[in-house]
């Protein structure tokens, strides 16, 4: 994966603590879960590699553009597509009118972008709903909706935070289903607590804890710190509950 963070410090206040501490990781190709513990910096890493807040110090890249050089964040932007925890809608549009307008938000052509936008809505199966005002969706159709808008711009890494907080089963379905149809086209990093049936979906797996790197690898190698006793459908949580332990 072309999303590199280079010895990144980032806090809140410049007398607070660190969120995160001269990090530095870059991700790989594929569908990536970031996991850890509430206040780990999970959100803190999202936005920064979404250029939405900058480091301290340090450089956020994406390939080679620079999300600190001013030339660099339009294409910066257009690549990289965020999904915060509270997304914000403009309820009033219809589905394809939310999604063109944020294409055009992302430096397409105003035609360009309402040409573009029933394909990228058809892709998340949402079409019977593109002429229906965003305020009658769902919590799950409007995430889709949400993965449409970067589609519209041809965004080649999504950057998911907690998308299924609120979802039925039936829609965490509905959604891991989606992102899988996306692999081989557009890379993710989902920050997620929902772990329990990642390996359906992920290739690799990051561990953050207090603003540092406790584990990085495939999810073979994750499921491997799993305790040998633990049962075949709890391995992923044995897993992570290990690799935290260990990090006390």
């Amino acid at each position: 994966m072309p999303l590199r963070f280079q010895s990144c410090t980032f806090a809140y206040a410049r007398s607070s603590r660190p969120v995160l501490d001269r990090l530095s990781l870059e991700f790989p190709l594929g569908h990536t879960v970031l996991l850890g513990p509430n206040g780990a910096g999970k959100s803190t890493m999202l936005s920064l590699g979404a250029s939405a807040t900058s480091p301290r110090s340090g450089t956020v890249f994406f390939k080679k553009l620079d999300s600190a050089k001013r030339r660099h964040l339009k294409e910066y932007r257009r690549k990289v597509s965020w999904l915060p925890q509270q997304p914000a809608f403009l309820t009033g549009l219809t589905c394809r009118e939310h999604a063109a307008y944020v294409g055009w938000l992302k430096g397409m052509r105003e035609q360009d972008a309402w040409q573009a936008a029933p394909g990228a809505i058809e892709r998340v199966g949402l079409t019977e709903k593109i002429n229906e005002k965003v305020r009658t969706l769902s919590g799950g159709q409007r995430q889709r909706l949400a993965i449409a808008q970067a589609l519209v711009h041809d965004a080649e890494l999504l950057l998911l935070d907690e998308p299924t907080v609120g979802l039925d089963p039936h829609q965490r379905q509905r959604f891991l289903e989606l992102l899988g149809s996306l692999r081989g086209s557009v890379h993710a990093i989902v920050s997620t607590h929902d772990i329990g049936d990642l390996d359906r979906v992920f290739d690799e797996v990051v561990v953050l804890e207090s603003g540092h790197t406790r584990f990085q690898g495939s999810v073979a190698a994750f499921a491997s710190h799993a305790a040998q006793d633990s049962a075949p459908g709890r391995r992923m949580e044995s897993a992570y509950a290990s690799l935290l332990e260990a990090a006390e």
